[in-house]
């Protein structure tokens, strides 16, 4: 490890958040898990709740985050995030409390778990990071991915008639009574990851007043499964999942919100 001395007559502009250790991350080059790391651990930071955060973290590519997070965290089974998280927070409710998963482990395996967290109103926060695709076993089609898009399983591209639609995560918990924030980002540039860090911070603040469910869903690369370089996956990232998955607040009741139990 080098430290590197600050002079005293320079401001310093850029540092690494006190909620993220030193370690070096083992995501693939492009990938931007790294960055969504980082918008959370500036988040903790910047709110003061670093020493009362408890993360839970899925089976996929984040299920090493526990070495990246400076904060206690629970390593859940595959799916099983918002459960985990509700018992810590029902035991722990002056905790902070967040679910990092990814497409495959919320989607897929864990999407009753979410809904029914959701429906329950949960005072927990989740970052819901897709890339449509399975990143960690191989690339085989998620629930999240894109019609037409070509997987390990669905080489011809995904086919509605054979493999059904992509799911909609946001919109679908959105209706939710219990969700107070529901949230679409993603961080393919500097402005959409100045928006990304402007909701994953509303959705913490709304746990902190005690409010109900909130998630923000943010769009990520994978250019390992996909295939292509680190800045043709930002494209297809804005070409192709973006149409099929909009940016936007899709639920934002604010202070009015009634939480669950």
């Amino acid at each position: 490890m080098v430290t590197v001395e600050i002079p005293a007559d320079m401001e310093l502009v850029y540092k690494r958040p006190q909620s993220l250790t030193e370690t070096h991350t083992h995501y693939c080059p492009g990938c931007t898990h790294g960055i969504i790391h980082r918008l959370v651990g500036e988040v903790i930071d910047e709110l003061g709740v670093k020493e009362k955060t408890i993360a839970v973290f899925p089976v996929g590519c984040a299920a090493w985050s526990f070495d990246y997070f400076n904060v206690d965290s629970y390593q859940a089974l595959h799916g099983r995030a918002p459960a985990v998280a509700t018992g810590v927070k029902r035991v722990h409710p002056d905790k902070v409390v967040f679910t990092y998963q990814g497409d495959g482990d919320l989607a897929g395996i864990g999407a009753g778990e979410i809904v029914n967290a959701a429906a329950r109103g949960e005072r927990i926060t989740t970052v819901f990071v897709n890339n449509a695709i399975y990143g960690a076993t191989g690339g085989q089609m998620a629930p999240t991915t894109l019609v037409g898009q070509k997987t390990t399983t669905t080489p011809l591209g995904r086919d509605p008639a054979r493999h059904g639609y992509p799911t909609n995560i946001v919109e679908l918990l959105s209706t939710q009574q219990g969700v107070v924030y529901a949230a679409r980002v993603c961080v393919m540039s500097p402005a959409n990851v100045v928006k990304a860090k402007q909701a994953i911070k509303k959705a913490f603040e709304y746990q902190l007043k005690g409010l109900g469910f909130s998630i923000v869903e943010v769009l990520s690369a994978c250019v390992t499964n996909w295939g292509v370089s680190p800045v043709e996956a930002l494209t297809w990232v804005k070409e192709k999942m973006i149409p099929y998955y909009p940016l936007g607040v899709f639920k934002d009741v604010g202070e009015g919100a009634q939480g669950g139990a």
